[in-house]
């Protein structure tokens, strides 16, 4: 009798000693793996990685118009602008993204209106030096990259067929009917049908209604109002319409229907 409560006490007493060793060596366990994850989220390694990834989504999501900039090349794909008084800001170019040259980028300096460019043309001018550009983002991504003529470069002389040198429509008054082409941010000529051309200015005031080519339904019966976004990718193609001017800003512009 005494030999097998023996046995049994010795059972119990080395299950509850084997169960505070696990016990123990959990514990140790839980402690060490902690120590090694707060050792590692605070180590350089660690922080540079963050910094990393926080360099990498520099301007996604900002949207917005950068005037006057200088675009210059980041990464395949990805660029920077520079606005006087701004951040610089990082954007990436996307397979939609229009890219306007006037003689740096791509197309004709002499040209009286902006020539499409490639992304490859693009990188190839930025990588040259900063290229003087209006850049227009929507979620970090540019939407357009609109190079400046040379006379509305900050700083540069008017050069014939830039904007200055084409606006001799400051202060003229009339009614055109013609082709409307871009030429500048808020610039456009109107061209008859004897092929000469008028520069003109749009403004907050100018009314512009569209047929189906520059906003609207082209088998709509009534006109559609635009906005000067919509005027001028039309006008980047070419698109007639009658302009009426004052003082050299059109006050309206009408699609032909």
């Amino acid at each position: 009798m005494m030999n097998r409560r023996l046995r049994k006490a010795l059972v119990v007493t080395t299950a509850i000693t084997a169960g505070l060793l696990m016990t123990a060596c959990q514990n140790e366990d839980v402690d060490d793996n902690a120590s090694a994850a707060s050792s590692s989220s605070s180590s350089p390694a660690a922080s540079a990685k963050g910094a990393e990834a926080v360099a990498s989504g520099t301007g996604k999501g900002v949207s917005g118009s950068f005037k006057n900039g200088k675009v210059t090349h980041l990464a395949p794909g990805k660029y920077i602008v520079s606005v006087p008084g701004r951040t610089d800001q990082a954007f990436f170019i996307s397979e939609d993204t229009e890219i306007w040259g006037a003689g740096g980028i791509c197309g004709d300096a002499k040209g009286q209106s902006a020539t499409e460019c490639t992304e490859a043309e693009l990188e190839a001018a930025a990588k040259k030096g900063a290229v003087s550009a209006d850049v227009e983002m929507k979620d970090g991504a540019a939407v357009s990259v609109t190079e400046q003529p040379a006379g509305e470069q900050p700083g540069s002389a008017e050069q014939p067929g830039s904007a200055e040198g084409v606006a001799e429509g400051k202060g003229v008054n009339g009614t055109w009917f013609g082709n409307v082409s871009y030429l500048a941010p808020g610039k456009y000529t109107v061209s008859d049908i004897k092929g000469v051309e008028q520069a003109f200015f749009v403004s907050e005031d100018t009314e512009i209604w569209g047929a189906g080519d520059i906003c609207g339904d082209a088998e709509g019966q009534s006109a559609t109002e635009c906005t000067e976004a919509e005027l001028e990718r039309a006008a980047r193609k070419g698109v007639g319409a009658e302009v009426t001017l004052s003082n050299g800003i059109a006050t309206r512009i009408v699609e032909d229907a």
